[in-house]
């Protein structure tokens, strides 16, 4: 373990023992003026970056990815994930980056009848585009083509991701959308009923309706969710409107749009998961991301 500075940035190196990489970890990366600084783990690939530089994935809930952590202590673990897949994909530069207000950063629309922060997603997706993936291009051996770039996430996270690839394709190349809470302000956490909004008609899609058309320039979409509706209301409630919608979406990028449509494990411009018996939580993000690093290999 050791200290270092890079770019003007305080940061430590860290061993977890896994053989896809090893960690540098800033505590507080400073790296915009309108958004305060933040948690980031950048875990870095042990064999040399390849000619035109690493893949690269950013990760909303960095405070899950690798470590126990968020309100319910649970994680990812992608560091074992990513070792498990060692040799047989090529290496990801991963970068967790931690929430500060995760309902306000993560959300475009009120979600929660006024009872939570939101609204902050249009300028984080900036943030991230820009002065996140701003820095870690300016000091890592990354390739910066967009098709070579990841954003993916979980619940509000998969809606960020979304959001942030088809506001900033020039960026981002890929969506992983977990679980995603595409029903965030259209739905209101109804449980099973009527669906009083047409997502296509919901400005997560339309107002982006015209880049979702363009094959040259939209991304690739992976979706998922799970089947379990037992366990409480994160899975009977959350869940069963993250697959709901999910299909929903699905279907839409298809007909409206012309997206090929492949279920996992074929691969197409979108991708889709069902897990069975997965619930609304890390345990199962940690399995569907291994399809999801899958999907991507080349």
């Amino acid at each position: 373990m050791g200290a270092f500075w890079l770019g003007g940035q305080r940061g430590w190196s860290h061993d977890a023992g896994h053989a896809a990489g090893t960690f540098h970890t800033f505590d507080q990366l400073d790296v915009s003026t309108a958004f305060p600084p933040r948690k980031v783990h950048v875990f870095v690939p042990r064999e040399p970056a390849p000619p035109g530089g690493f893949r690269t994935l950013y990760l909303h809930d960095g405070d899950t990815a690798f470590w126990r952590g968020g309100p319910f202590g649970q994680t990812w673990d992608l560091g074992g994930v990513l070792t498990g897949l060692h040799g047989r994909i090529a290496p990801w530069l991963v970068v967790a980056v931690h929430p500060v207000d995760r309902n306000f950063e993560y959300t475009h629309t009120d979600w929660s009848g006024g009872r939570r922060s939101w609204g902050g997603l249009p300028a984080h997706a900036n943030y991230l585009a820009d002065d996140i993936a701003g820095f870690v291009r300016g000091h890592y051996p990354v390739s910066t083509r967009a098709y070579d770039t990841a954003v993916a996430g979980s619940s509000h996270g998969g809606l960020a991701a979304f959001w942030c690839a088809t506001r900033r394709p020039d960026r981002f190349g890929v969506a992983g959308c977990f679980s995603p809470s595409f029903f965030s302000g259209i739905d209101d956490l109804r449980p099973a009923g009527g669906r009083p909004i047409r997502l296509r008609d919901a400005p997560l899609v339309s107002d982006v309706a015209g880049t979702l058309a363009d094959a040259s320039l939209r991304p690739r979409i992976w979706l998922c969710w799970g089947g379990r509706r037992t366990g409480g209301d994160h899975n009977a409630v959350v869940e069963h409107l993250a697959a709901v919608r999910g299909r929903e979406m699905r279907d839409l990028l298809a007909s409206e749009f012309g997206y090929r449509v492949a279920r996992w494990p074929d691969r197409g411009e979108v991708t889709w998961a069902e897990g069975a018996s997965h619930g609304h939580d890390e345990a199962a993000w940690h399995e569907r991301f291994g399809w999801f690093a899958q999907s991507l290999r080349r």
